[in-house]
């Protein structure tokens, strides 16, 4: 397999540089992984002169990658390289759909994390990749667990970069060790105490289906170390667990690197496109803290039904609304028309960090991704809860019961929420008019979450700048490295 850099204006085709120490970052296929590994990319060589990054990724993904490095903090994108590998052919997925967020329905996405996640599959393509470079050193991502002894049979260092945050990631993993009942109580957490009932568990975790998730903890043990997309001072006890229970040899908290890589450099004046002109324009006719903000992530799959029950809610309100909705979805007869003064549909990318950063936005309903809980925290914008799968329903309480920056859209008892989504009741518009009445309402619950939201901003905004957590923990990442490889050669 030949591997080739992509010759465009943010993909160096210059040769390579053999005084420079050589990093490769293997994202997964999903942009919630793409966006962060490349947020990494630029910080590694903002951070450092010698270092020079190349971001390993399938040709229908290459653009993605460019668009993060088109960002208006990257005052370089001709730093960091891309290099494509061919993506592999898994059954039912049409071919060109190389990214999970393309993969339409949920039958459909589940075949495609099932095939991309396995190593008979993946393994050839990325050692042949891998092989391919010559790097200095490795970052690769926490789903492909194949990758590890790969390079350790080449002797050179790997870390694992997870894009989840360490509460989520730690509960996962304690859960795994227990018999699933109807209520679970996460073992050997600090307080408060999180319990979750078995619905809401994850699929795999429920059906007893761990193997892939034992390796993956396995590796991470045996590796160089584990970097993730926190910061000790939004999730202390938990990065602390890491390193105190032998999970890692070594732990590097970078996040959020959104801001890190913003930080390592001096953010030329941005150009923004027609559509997110138009967007900040719609915000700027809003008053302050008077809109609210749902997206429900790149892969979630919404029920056309839920769809309705959420414009139905949002017209019975009376509040200024911005929601991104994928897919095809048509709303009910004459709605659009009824609330086209105080609402704003989006049905293409949305640019989330600055409709957050906007004063006009007073709430967000977050599906509780772990990159929209980094966003809306460094916004200080409070949240409404509605976890759709994985460890979405985990980090919900890490927001409401750890937090205190947002409460359950819909309340505990009201109806079956489910990891499953066939199992998943419908929220019906009643009840998302009244949390999202309760929520803005002034003094009511959402301005409690925005003391401490803001609070938790400052905290994350200082992470992230010289002296801060982060920033010493990603030049401790790069000197680590130079230091192991060193020694190898």
């Amino acid at each position: 397999m030949a591997s080739y850099t992509i010759p465009t204006a943010t993909a160096s085709t210059t040769g390579t540089n053999t005084k420079k120490f050589r990093v490769l970052l293997i994202p997964y296929f999903a942009n919630s992984h793409i966006k962060p590994f490349t947020e990494l990319a630029i910080s590694l060589v903002a951070a450092n002169e010698s270092v020079e990054v190349t971001v390993a990724v399938t040709p229908a993904n290459v653009s993605i990658v460019q668009s993060f490095l088109g960002c208006e903090h990257n005052p370089k994108p001709e730093a960091v390289k891309i290099v494509t590998y061919p993506f592999p052919t898994i059954e039912g997925i049409p071919q060109g759909v190389e990214n999970a967020c393309k993969a339409g329905n949920q039958d459909v996405s589940s075949r495609f994390i099932e095939g991309s996640l396995t190593e008979e599959v993946m393994r050839p393509t990325h050692e042949a990749l891998i092989r391919a470079q010559h790097a200095n050193a490795i970052v690769n991502d926490m789903m492909f667990i194949w990758n590890s002894p790969v390079a350790d049979e080449l002797s050179v260092p790997c870390v694992i970069f997870s894009v989840m945050g360490a509460f989520s990631t730690l509960a996962v993993r304690h859960l795994m060790d227990v018999v699933i009942d109807d209520i679970n109580e996460v073992p050997e957490f600090p307080v408060p105490a999180i319990r979750i009932p078995r619905s809401e568990v994850p699929e795999f975790i429920r059906v007893n289906d761990c193997s892939y998730h034992r390796t993956m903890d396995s590796l991470q043990a045996d590796c160089f170390g584990l970097a993730m997309n926190t910061s000790a001072d939004l999730e202390k006890n938990y990065c602390d667990m890491y390193m105190r229970r032998g999970y890692v040899k070594r732990a590097y908290f970078l996040g959020p690197v959104a801001l890190l890589h913003a930080s390592c450099s001096q953010p030329p004046t941005a150009t923004a496109t027609a559509g997110e002109c138009y967007i900040m324009d719609w915000l700027d006719s809003k008053p302050n803290r008077s809109v609210v903000y749902l997206s429900f992530g790149t892969i979630a799959v919404v029920k056309d039904a839920q769809l309705e029950e959420i414009a139905l809610g949002l017209e019975s309100s009376g509040h200024s609304f911005l929601w991104v909705v994928r897919g095809e979805w048509t709303p009910p007869r004459g709605w659009e028309e009824r609330v086209q003064d105080r609402g704003l549909i989006i049905k293409a990318w949305a640019p989330q960090t600055a409709i957050l950063g906007h004063p006009a936005v007073g709430a967000f309903v977050t599906q509780c991704g772990w990159n929209s809980i980094l966003e809306t925290v460094a916004a200080g914008v409070p949240v409404l809860t509605w976890p759709i799968f994985y460890e979405q329903f985990i980090t919900e309480r890490q927001v409401t019961q750890v937090l205190g920056i947002g409460e359950r859209l819909w309340p505990d008892g009201a109806g079956l929420r489910s990891e499953t989504y066939q199992e998943h009741e419908l929220v019906p518009a009643k009840d998302v008019a009244r949390a999202l009445t309760e929520f803005m309402r002034p003094g009511g619950l959402g301005d409690a979450a925005r003391i401490k939201v803001m609070d938790l901003a400052a905290k994350v905004r200082a992470a992230v700048v010289q002296g801060g957590s982060s920033h010493r923990d990603l030049h401790r990442l790069i000197d680590d490295l130079m230091a192991a490889a060193a020694k190898r050669i």
